[in-house]
């Protein structure tokens, strides 16, 4: 059953989701922060937790796990091998924890509470 068990839908559908998700994630693997709006940014955090947390543990099987939560293409190839040599042996000690959410106020054209979500 599913009772109690909501996501954040970010009013897109599920394949428009994941793409998004995708392509945020592999924007703050490799810029190391990235500026949403506060909902994407709650959402991004949980993901990119999970992915250095698995970055950690090299081998060919937690490539593949990356490959397939990023995708297969040139920014997420870039990306997997940030995570893998970069990231993960950088946050094996620390228990997670590995990003910070700072908001920055309401966005000017809708008024979207605006958040930097970096690495910390």
């Amino acid at each position: 059953m599913r009772h109690r068990k909501r996501k954040k839908v970010l009013d897109r559908k599920a394949p428009a989701r994941a793409a998004l998700l995708r392509s945020l994630l592999c924007k703050m693997v490799i810029h190391k922060k990235v500026k949403t709006t506060r909902a994407k940014a709650s959402v991004l955090r949980s993901r990119v937790e999970r992915l250095v947390t698995k970055a950690g543990k090299s081998g060919l099987q937690t490539r593949r796990e990356l490959l397939r939560q990023l995708g297969n293409g040139a920014e997420a190839q870039m990306a997997i091998d940030i995570l893998i040599k970069d990231l993960g042996p950088k946050y094996t000690k620390r228990p997670g924890g590995y990003t910070r959410t700072v908001k920055v106020g309401l966005r000017q054209g809708d008024a979207a509470e605006m958040a930097i979500i970096e690495f910390v």
